[in-house]
């Protein structure tokens, strides 16, 4: 099971030269994604617990458009394990409105952690 989110990342995020958006930006994103999966297949929001590894591998810039993915890895009597990844899907190429979707997604952050939900919902939904 999984869900995706996508969104276009404002100017107003970037906060480093070069244009890049910090990665906890990303970090963010993959707890509302993370809150979204456990939503659909608990019924409950769930707590989340950490993260056991995360990797950022390319920048995030404003002007791009991402996707996040929450992947369900596996799930335990009350926890579940989710995979995230953040992806690029199209780029500015200029300062003026200009974009482009990219012919790839550029992976710019992967990450591995573990949701809780509460005993009272245990195998409260799908």
């Amino acid at each position: 099971m999984h869900v995706i989110h996508q969104r276009y990342v404002a100017y107003s995020e970037a906060h480093y030269a070069g244009n890049l958006v910090d990665g906890a930006f990303g970090l963010a994103l993959f707890g509302d994604a993370g809150t979204h999966l456990a939503i659909v297949m608990d019924g409950h929001e769930s707590l989340f617990a950490g993260y056991s590894s995360v990797e950022f591998l390319s920048p995030v810039h404003g002007g791009d458009v991402i996707e996040v993915e929450a992947r369900l890895a596996a799930k335990g009597t009350r926890s579940r394990t989710i995979d995230f990844e953040l992806r690029v899907i199209a780029r500015a190429t200029d300062r003026n409105g200009g974009a482009e979707v990219l012919a790839e997604p550029i992976v710019a952050t992967r990450a591995r952690g573990t949701g809780v939900i509460p005993a009272n919902r245990e195998g409260s939904a799908v």
